[in-house]
């Protein structure tokens, strides 16, 4: 598939991303002088001593075990403006900050382009100009190891290379930089910027006078290169492991035609692709994992600091990974989780008294795993000890897609330890359940009996799913590996005492007791984590009916992650025609200011950027994630242990084809269906190939043995 645009861009909104998981670029293109803007995945912020030093500062002031005790019988004594005040204590300043690196700036002759084309199978960025009568032909990629840019035609070139950043030294074409040590997000305007480049920046510049052909390379290294993963892998063989068709799809796609909205198939079909693209450009071993905004950010101080928020935003990024044959591109979140343990066990033990390791609501390439805030950060996010507990689910995730040995392994002791933090940090409530307290319903609040906005309480429903799905697989785990160790006896014990997930008025509640929402329409879907991803909750049970009745209430539109949660739910539910009007409206143009960060509430629709990126505003990188992974669960589910074609299509899409989506169980599987009838291929990758495998197809289930390829037909109502 290639995407085109007919002309050069305006704006870094604009601008097409090309990457390798390490370097990042967005292309403007044009004649004249064009950017070239370029990010290294490791140049952050901060130091990697950092979230120590954080620490030793929160617990001199006060936080710890003992605080923790009086925080915990003021929430469970009802004085919750007590508790809020003793928990300010407990927040350390921000998790450092994803910055940008260098400019490209490329000068030709003037002239006229004809558009950029971006082939999203190599990832290269074609354009055409047209200079002095004389065809230019320029071609912008990351390969393996650099960012490349070709020119091909006989033209005089300039190139200047600039930085934002601090030059502390330079030797021939090698250029040196100094990153800050200290950074916060733009939302603290009282918080001192850190200290950049002021004055002349640093530059290099080539000239190039002659020649039909000239390729320019760029390449990076920081003191931040702590990622283990051995990087390999290439963009073309993961982009062609797995695609997906609605209807017929052209080879070439003009993106403003696109974005008219006439060809809803072909939208959902671009945004799977174009989401699977930019997780194999952002997201390779050996690099940090894909952020907020993925690889590319030309802002000093960018909303949220590019950072990884695991409330939901970092999730998202990754939930395409395994079902769309990327599962290499698992690795930098799985590497993430591997420091979170170590630096999140100092956190468990020192704020907290718990074995384990946590993480709560933010973290960065440094493994910040504290509370932040600075002391005035509101609980309703700033409090929340549950971030390890769903960002772990992605090492199962891994596993359970493959069952290999050493996916078992690799998932083992990350949730042994977040399991660990669990049993400590769960406490006997009133009733005699095990409770969470503190707890938050991440960035949503309830009205207590004064009408009055609260956050904090004990056991909402996503801290109780998310330790349940811990808990239960781990000792999954245990058992596949045959292991016998202590910890599974407690969970044990544990498991039945969590409290169950509760319903009022026939709607999945969101808190353990039947409060009021301050916003019925609100952008998170917390408690809904345990139809999807999770997977607790399924359609046709009462549970089930009680999560579409949230689904109802809520609404749609909201942001571009909001409408890709509520796809994949409503996918989870088997409304395929709810999931095309999502699509639809988080597809639209964006019209509003593009350079405004709109209100964090919802209350201002995204859509789509020029170049495809969903924006709220600011542009965010996980509902384009979040769309590839909605429309993977509209063609198969295999969540529940059978494998369930098609439990989703839209009414109309009435023909199309998948091919290399991944099941649970080591299964890849390819799927054509028109006009009714459904034609499956399921071949084995990994796992036990003497496994019964059960294949639904409008209902109708077989079973079938899978060593090598096997077809089963059905037909689904048209």
């Amino acid at each position: 598939m290639r995407l085109h645009w007919p002309a050069a861009a305006g704006e870094w909104t604009e601008a097409l991303p090309v990457g390798n998981g390490r370097l990042g670029a967005m292309v403007f293109g044009g004649a004249g002088r064009s950017r070239v803007q370029v990010n290294d995945a490791t140049a952050w912020s901060g130091t990697a001593d950092g979230p120590a030093r954080a620490l030793a500062d929160v617990l001199a002031a006060g936080a710890g075990p003992e605080r923790l005790a009086q925080v915990r019988e003021a929430i469970f004594g009802g004085d919750l403006e007590r508790a809020t005040s003793l928990l300010m204590s407990f927040e350390g300043p921000y998790s450092q900050t994803f910055l940008p690196y260098v400019d490209l700036w490329i000068t030709l002759p003037e002239g006229e382009s004809h558009g950029r084309t971006l082939d999203l199978a190599t990832g290269v960025v074609t354009e055409r100009l047209t200079i002095d009568g004389a065809e230019v032909t320029r071609r912008v990629w990351a390969s393996e190891t650099s960012l490349c840019v070709e020119i091909t035609g006989a033209v005089p070139s300039e190139v200047d290379v600039t930085t934002p950043l601090r030059e502390i030294g330079r030797d021939g074409l090698n250029l040196v930089v100094e990153i800050p040590v200290d950074s916060a997000p733009r939302h603290e305007p009282q918080v001192d910027a850190p200290v950049y480049s002021d004055g002349e920046r640093g530059t290099i510049s080539v000239k190039i006078t002659e020649g039909e052909r000239w390729l320019l390379t760029l390449t990076s290294s920081t003191t931040a290169e702590t990622w283990q993963g051995q990087r390999h892998g290439n963009h073309m063989t993961l982009m062609d492991a797995c695609e997906v068709r609605f209807g017929d799809v052209p080879e070439v796609v003009d993106v403003p035609e696109l974005l008219s909205g006439k060809d809803e198939q072909l939208i959902a079909s671009v945004l799977f692709e174009y989401g699977r693209y930019l997780l194999v450009s952002s997201s390779r071993p050996g690099a940090p994992p894909a952020n907020l905004q993925g690889l590319w950010n030309a802002d000093l101080r960018p909303a949220w600091s590019s950072n990884y928020t695991i409330n939901i935003n970092t999730q998202m990024n990754y939930w395409a990974a395994e079902v769309t044959g990327l599962a290499e591109c698992h690795d930098p979140l799985l590497e993430l989780l591997e420091k979170l343990a170590v630096t999140g066990a100092d956190v468990a033990r020192e704020l907290y008294g718990a074995r384990g390791w946590v993480a709560h609501h933010n973290t960065d390439a440094w493994g910040w795993a504290l509370p932040v805030g600075m002391g005035h950060g509101a609980p309703s996010w700033a409090i929340w000890q549950m971030g390890g507990a769903w960002l772990v689910q992605h090492a199962w995730d891994h596993h359970d897609f493959a069952r290999t040995w050493s996916t078992l392994e690799r998932a083992w002791p990350l949730l042994r330890g977040c399991a660990e933090f669990c049993l400590d940090w769960l406490v006997e409530g009133p009733d005699g359940y095990l409770d969470t307290c503190p707890s938050t319903s991440p960035e949503n609040w309830f009205l207590d009996a004064d009408g009055k906005p609260q956050a904090l309480t004990w056991s909402v429903t996503m801290d109780v799913v998310l330790i349940r799905a811990v808990f239960e697989r781990t000792l999954a785990l245990a058992l596949a590996s045959g292991r016998a160790d202590p910890v599974l006896a407690e969970i044990s014990a544990a498991l039945p005492r969590l409290r169950p997930v509760p319903v009022f008025d026939g709607r999945l509640g969101e808190w353990a007791s039947d409060h009021v929402e301050e916003d019925s329409t609100h952008r998170h879907m917390s408690h809904m984590v345990s139809v999807y991803p999770l997977g607790q909750i399924v359609a046709g049970t009462p549970l089930g009916d009680a999560a579409f009745e949230v689904l109802e209430r809520r609404g749609n539109g909201a942001m571009g992650w909001s409408w890709a949660w509520k796809m994949a739910l409503r996918a989870r539910l088997g409304d395929g025609d709810t999931v095309r009007s999502l699509l639809l409206e988080a597809s639209q143009p964006f019209t509003g200011d593009r350079h405004r960060d709109a209100p964090v509430d919802g209350s201002e629709w995204g859509g789509l950027l020029p170049n495809l990126f969903s924006t709220h505003p600011p542009f965010q990188i996980d509902g384009n994630y979040g769309f590839t992974a909605a429309l993977a669960e509209v063609v198969v589910q295999s969540h529940t242990g059978v494998i369930d074609v098609l439990p989703a299509l839209p009414s109309g899409w009435a023909s199309g084809s998948a091919r290399g989506l991944r099941c649970r169980g080591g299964l890849a599987i390819d799927v054509t269906w028109d006009d009714g009838d459904v034609t499956v291929r399921l071949r084995r990758i990994s796992g036990d190939a003497a496994a019964f495998v059960p294949v639904s197809i409008g209902g109708e289930i077989t079973e079938v043995v899978v060593s090598d390829v096997v077809e089963v037909r059905g037909r689904i109502p048209c």
